[in-house]
């Protein structure tokens, strides 16, 4: 039942695409819940325990290939941020330059007439209050890409955490399971032993639905 169990689980976990798994010098190739071998479904001809572990390759497989996914997806938003970032640091530096230009405009105005002092002063005004409205947006657009660029990190941080949480856990059960057998086939369990040991296993079986859910 428990075998079932975990092969329901990670039949659901696996993506419509094939994921290739080498077992034992074969190379078999996982698609919508069947195992092929040469490109013929094999999936009935292989004990529970077998089938379990190629299924189980297969989603940690799988997992890999979306959790790659969503960093890539992650970093190109972050990048497009960075970029947004440039270019309103870009137009802030000619808008810097304009303002300079017309602030030596204005000098020279000033020099000739004194009565276009005042408006030359009044222009720079402007001049100045419109590049500290440019140089704000700068500001923010910078802060909004470093915001959305500590998020993209803290993400994938956390899901390399929860990755790894799940390996550990699958490693847990998979270690225990054989353990298990070992003693199992030799004889050593008695009655209550056996109902301890399947207790534990289901038990690590579902930190591995967990942390699987998690992911």
């Amino acid at each position: 039942m428990k075998y079932y169990i975990i092969l329901l689980f990670l039949g659901l976990s696996l993506t419509t695409f094939a994921q290739e798994v080498t077992k034992e010098g074969k190379i078999y190739e996982v698609k919508n819940e069947k195992i092929f071998l040469d490109g013929q479904d094999v999936t009935e001809t292989l004990n529970l325990e077998q089938r379990t572990l190629i299924f189980k390759e297969a989603a940690a497989i799988s997992e890999k290939m979306k959790l790659e996914e969503l960093a890539k997806k992650k970093a190109e938003q972050a990048k497009l941020e960075a970029e947004k970032v440039k270019k309103a640091e870009a137009q802030a530096k000619l808008d810097a330059e304009k303002v300079k230009k017309e602030e030596e405009k204005v000098l020279k105005d000033a020099e000739r007439a004194k009565k276009e002092e005042e408006k030359a002063l009044k222009k720079k005004e402007d001049v100045a209050k419109k590049l500290e409205k440019e140089n704000k947006k700068a500001i923010k657009a910078q802060k909004k890409a470093e915001k959305a660029q500590k998020k993209a990190e803290k993400a994938i941080k956390k899901k390399e955490k929860l990755q790894k949480n799940f390996e550990k856990a699958e490693s847990s059960l998979e270690k225990g399971q054989k353990k298990y057998e070992k003693l199992k086939g030799k004889g050593k369990l008695s009655p209550e032993d056996e109902k301890k040991w399947l207790e534990k296993l289901e038990k690590l079986s579902e930190k591995v639905t967990k942390a699987k859910r998690k992911l």
